[in-house]
């Protein structure tokens, strides 16, 4: 069931597009998904990947997936650390700080912290005009909202509908998982 999951939510970050993918899972105890997670984590962390569980104040248990590689790159951008420092991130130099701290914003916050979307591989343009006024602006949505460059966001989409599309049909048709992943 969780490789189900991870590749309909997940695919575009499994072939090396996308930093990170998140995706919530309802109806499965903490324990059973934690066993889950621990035996997707060998399979990812061979091919430069890690799955995390974060817990929401509500309760919602939320899977996150992400590339380290990419992740360090993106939150390592100007725009990126501001985003970070304003939010009160303390150590923008090390992801696995950002990451603890993201998880503590996500299990104690009321609001949702929507900085996570420098952690999915959002544009930081994008992650900011959110954040800000989360409907002024909008120039297209798809896996975020577009403040900024419309026709790059849309090729973007594009690319990630099309790569969840072949590794869905692939994964229908009996490839395993370890198999996709880039």
């Amino acid at each position: 069931m969780i490789e189900n999951l991870v590749t309909r939510f997940c695919s575009p970050t499994l072939a090396g597009l996308k930093t990170g993918s998140l995706f919530m899972v309802r109806d499965r105890r903490k324990e059973e998904l934690t066993e889950d997670l621990r035996k997707l984590n060998r399979i990812l962390t061979r091919k430069g990947l890690r799955a995390l569980l974060f817990t929401a104040k509500c309760g919602n248990n939320l899977v996150y997936i992400y590339r380290p590689d990419l992740l360090k790159r993106d939150l390592s951008s100007f725009e990126a650390e501001k985003i970070l420092k304003d939010k009160g991130y303390l150590a923008t130099d090390s992801i696995e700080r950002c990451i603890v701290q993201l998880a503590r914003r996500i299990s104690d916050d009321n609001d949702f912290p929507h900085e996570i979307g420098l952690f999915l591989g959002y544009p930081p343009t994008d992650v900011k005009c959110f954040m800000e006024n989360p409907r002024d602006g909008v120039k297209c949505s798809g896996c975020w909202k577009a403040y900024g460059n419309k026709e790059e966001a849309e090729k973007i989409f594009a690319l990630y509908r099309k790569c969840t599309n072949i590794y869905c049909r692939k994964i229908r048709e009996g490839v395993r998982l370890e198999k996709l992943i880039v």
